[in-house]
């Protein structure tokens, strides 16, 4: 019965090392500077919209709610 090679396990991320600088390389081809801009921009902004959804979360687990009531004694 043979054995079966297995291939090593690849180091890091696959969009980091592998896929990311493909892509890059393509869009630099493919789309001039502004275009580029553009892009980058709407990453940015998706990144904030994440960001301020993240912020009104905490915000409201932050919030203290008053737990029993007040009762005043005489």
């Amino acid at each position: 019965m043979e054995k079966k090679q297995t291939a090593p396990p690849p180091q890091g991320c696959f969009f980091c090392e592998i896929a990311g600088p493909q892509l890059e390389a393509l869009f630099d081809r493919c789309w001039p500077g502004p275009t580029q801009e553009h892009f980058r921009n709407a990453r940015i902004e998706v990144l904030k919209g994440i960001r301020s959804m993240l912020d009104a979360r905490i915000d409201r687990l932050s919030q203290h709610t008053q737990k029993g009531t007040k009762v005043t004694v005489e």
